[in-house]
C-alpha cells in the first residue's frame, strides 16, 4: 500500500460538481490500496475575490496584512469543508483540517509565512481511523496563534510539506494541465508535455515564470527528496514526475523555457562608487520584505555607478517610493523605472555540458530584432529581459532554434 498526499487547485474545485469529481479521484486513489492525505485550494478565483474586498477596504497601515491573511484563509477553509462533506456524502470518511488543526507553525511575516515546524498528530491519527485528512492549503498558524498565509500557490508549499513529514511516497499535485511543458503551450502550441524533470530543473522552470508549480513546494520536494508528480484534474494521464537527477537519464541540453511578464526594473543613476552602496540602496529594499532577482552595476569613467534590479511587478511602486528617499541619502542623480518589462529563461542540466547555448541564444534575439536589456546565467540557466512586447515572439524563436517540440527526456 503507497501513502500519496493529493493537492487540488483552484481550477479542480471550482465548483460542487468539480469537487464531487475531486472525491471520486480520492476514492479511486484508495480503491487501488493507496492511503490518501488532501491538500485543496480555494475555490475557483475565490482568492481573486477576497483580494478584491481587502483592496476595496484600502486599509495598508499596521495590522492590515494580519487581517488581510484573515481573510484570505477563509477560501481554502470553504473548500475543504465542501470536499469532506462531498467524501462523506460518497461513503468515503473525512474530516477536514484547518492549517492550525494541521499542526502547521510559520513565522510571523503575514502573506508570505514560512512554515517552520508540523506537528502530525492530529493527521497521523486521523489516517489511522481510515479517514481522508483534507487541509486547507496555503495557511498556518504563527506563535502568537494568528493566522498566516504563504503567499500565492501556497497550497502546493503546503502539499510538499505534508508528503515530507508524513513520509509519503508521493506528493501529487492535481490542476488543469497535463504536467509540466516545454514552455506555455499557450504561447507555443508545439510545447511538449515533459515526462520527468529533475528538481533542479523544476526549481529553476518555477522561481522563472512557470506557473504549474510554486518554487517553494519544489524546494521542500528537493530538500526531503519528495518525489512530485504534476496531473490533470480533468484528463487521465501519467503527468510529469519531479525528481532527484538520474545518471542514466539522457538529458536534453534545453528542458524548457519560462517566462514571466510579472516584472519590473528600477535603476538608481549617479551614485558614488564606494564600499556599501549595493547594501545602502538593497538594505532597505529587503527590510520591506521585497524579493530582489536580477542585479546589475555599471561603473562610469567619472567613478559614479548605476544600479538596476529587477523586483516583481506588485513591488513595483513600493520600491520606487522606497528609492525615492534613498536617493536623497545616497546623493544619487536619478531614480528611474520600468514595469514593462519581462524575463525569459531557458533552463536544463544539460548546459553544463554544452557550450555555446547563451550565444546561440543571443543570435536567435538578435534576428528578431528584440534587445536584451538584463542577462543573468548559471549553470543550468540562462535569463535575459526584455520588453513585455516581445516576450511571445522570442519564446517561440528559442522553442524552434533549440528543437524542444522534438527533444525527449528518457528513461
Amino acid at each position: 500500500m503507497s501513502f500519496v498526499v493529493q493537492k487540488f487547485g483552484g481550477t479542480s474545485v471550482a465548483s460542487v460538481d468539480h469537487i464531487e469529481n475531486v472525491a471520486r479521484k480520492i476514492m479511486a486513489a484508495r480503491e487501488r490500496g493507496d492511503q490518501v492525505a488532501a491538500v485543496v485550494s480555494a475555490m475557483g478565483d475565490q482568492t481573486d475575490r477576497l483580494d478584491s474586498l481587502a483592496k476595496e477596504v484600502g486599509f495598508n497601515g499596521e495590522g492590515s496584512r494580519r487581517e488581510i491573511d484573515v481573510l484570505l484563509s477563509s477560501g481554502e477553509q470553504v473548500t475543504m469543508a465542501v470536499l469532506s462533506m462531498v467524501l462523506m456524502k460518497l461513503g468515503c470518511p473525512a474530516k477536514s483540517f484547518t492549517g492550525r488543526q494541521a499542526g502547521i507553525l510559520t513565522d510571523s511575516s503575514h502573506t508570505r509565512a514560512r512554515i517552520q515546524s508540523i506537528d502530525t498528530e492530529a493527521l497521523r491519527s486521523s489516517l489511522d481511523r481510515g479517514e481522508v485528512p483534507v487541509v486547507a492549503g496555503f495557511q498556518g498558524i504563527d506563535d502568537a496563534g494568528d493566522i498566516t498565509t504563504f503567499g500565492r500557490g501556497g497550497s502546493d508549499t503546503t502539499a510538499v510539506a505534508l508528503a515530507a513529514v508524513l513520509g509519503a511516497d508521493e506528493c501529487q499535485i492535481f490542476t488543469d494541465v497535463e504536467g509540466v511543458y516545454t514552455t506555455d503551450p499557450r504561447a507555443v502550441d508545439t510545447a511538449r508535455l515533459m515526462e520527468q524533470v529533475t528538481f533542479e530543473e523544476m526549481l529553476e522552470l518555477a522561481s522563472l515564470g512557470s506557473r504549474v508549480l510554486h518554487s517553494r513546494a519544489v524546494e521542500f520536494a528537493s530538500k526531503y527528496q519528495v518525489p512530485l508528480r504534476v496531473l490533470s484534474t480533468f484528463e487521465d494521464g501519467p503527468g510529469t514526475l519531479i525528481t532527484k537527477e538520474d545518471s542514466n537519464m539522457e538529458q536534453p541540453i534545453i528542458s524548457g523555457i519560462a517566462f514571466t511578464r510579472d516584472e519590473a526594473k528600477l535603476t538608481v543613476l549617479g551614485v558614488e562608487d564606494v564600499p556599501g552602496i549595493a547594501w545602502k540602496i538593497l538594505g532597505p529594499i529587503s527590510e520591506a520584505n521585497i524579493e530582489v532577482d536580477m542585479i546589475l552595476q555599471n561603473v562610469a569613467a567619472d567613478n559614479t555607478t548605476d544600479f538596476t534590479f529587477t523586483v516583481s511587478r506588485e513591488d513595483y511602486e513600493e520600491a520606487m517610493d522606497i528609492l525615492g528617499k534613498v536617493a536623497n541619502d545616497i546623493h544619487a542623480r536619478e531614480v528611474t523605472g520600468d514595469n514593462k518589462i519581462a524575463k525569459l529563461s531557458m533552463v536544463g542540466v544539460g548546459m553544463r555540458s554544452h557550450a555555446g547555448v547563451a550565444s546561440k541564444m543571443f543570435e536567435v534575439l538578435a534576428e528578431k530584432s528584440i534587445n536584451i536589456q538584463m542577462i543573468s546565467t548559471s549553470e543550468i540557466k540562462v535569463s535575459v529581459v526584455i520588453g513585455e512586447e516581445y516576450i511571445e515572439l522570442a519564446t517561440r524563436a528559442l522553442h524552434s532554434a533549440f528543437d524542444l517540440e522534438e527533444q525527449g527526456i528518457k528513461s
